[in-house]
């Protein structure tokens, strides 16, 4: 497994300079911010979605929070919702929580009450391995987990289900049918169940069909598939999908390393891929931009997803 320590445990030096993390497009690997909520586990979080790391902050109680919510804070002009994941994640009061990563996704910026953070570690996708079946009462809030080269396990948080849980999935709103949507098809890839119900749920509502895989890799594979099944049968792939919709981050090969391998595969001309991810920064739109993604879209905008992809279709 390949692993690098990048950083020490010093709270103003755990994030490195976003240009140097944009050099992990294409490259299949991921930053971890390991941390611990005072339980036995270790957990990371994908170092992109989170804006810093502050201690000691005053946060202010506020009535008729959601279950696991501690109240409210304000920090450089954002006043956010600070979320106990101890509590949330029912582990009782494992004592002192007073580390708050502030987390941004899908352009809302929210604070983890944690115990601690430790460093940030490099890991590759393809040592990622999906959350699935695992016994945890909490594997619902897990998307994924690796190995330390210690053999200590790392639960990946699924940020998505955790703000769905707490505070209610994005409601997709009115989105138009179009008329001749049954003849058009998108194959889209995301590890999140929450996303993957969300984006069929508004192409549904284009009276759009779509496919649909549950990381990189099995993406890439049925892509191969429906492509050999095509060329073996004469017709243009074009017909059968017009639009390819990936994740950034997902287990055992991400959206850029799968966005490679599509735009370097030539029975894909012709067929635009868009980056649909709640890392909505510029910095990871060049990223995107640097493998080939076409276009990009920000989770979760149910409204501005089907907007993007009407031109497409």
């Amino acid at each position: 497994m390949s692993y690098t320590e990048t950083h020490n445990n010093e709270s103003a030096g755990l994030l490195d300079s976003v240009d140097a993390r944009t050099n992990l497009a294409g490259s299949n690997k991921m930053e971890i911010l390991l941390f611990s909520i005072g339980s036995n586990e270790v957990f990371g979080i994908n170092v992109f979605k989170v804006k810093e790391v502050t201690r000691g902050v005053r946060i202010t109680k506020t009535p008729n929070m959601p279950h696991g919510v501690d109240g409210i804070v304000s920090l450089r002009g954002h006043v956010m919702p600070v979320l106990n994941l101890s509590r949330f994640m029912g582990l009782g009061d494992p004592g002192e929580q007073n580390v708050m990563m502030v987390a941004e996704y899908s352009r809302h910026v929210l604070g983890f009450l944690v115990r601690d953070v430790d460093r940030i570690i490099r890991v590759d996708w393809d040592k990622v391995r999906a959350a699935e079946g695992m016994v945890s009462g909490n594997s619902h809030l897990i998307t994924a987990i690796t190995e330390l080269p210690s053999g200590t396990l790392v639960s990946i948080l699924d940020v998505e289900q955790i703000m769905a849980s707490a505070f209610g999935e994005a409601v997709v709103g009115k989105v138009e049918k179009i008329e001749d949507g049954l003849e058009k098809s998108v194959f889209f890839v995301d590890d999140s169940s929450v996303a993957r119900k969300k984006i069929a749920e508004v192409l549904d509502k284009m009276g759009v069909k779509h496919l649909q895989a549950h990381n990189g890799l099995e993406g890439w594979n049925r892509l191969k598939g429906l492509a050999d099944a095509a060329y073996n049968a004469g017709v243009d792939l074009h017909d059968q999908i017009q639009v390819i919709l990936v994740d950034a981050e997902m287990p055992e090969m991400d959206g850029y390393v799968l966005t490679q391998h599509i735009k370097a595969d030539r029975r894909f001309d012709n067929i635009p891929v868009v980056m649909h991810s709640s890392l909505s920064s510029e910095a990871n739109k060049s990223m995107g931009k640097r493998v080939g993604v076409d276009y990009y879209v920000a989770k979760f905008d149910g409204l501005m997803l089907s907007e993007t992809l009407r031109p497409l279709l």
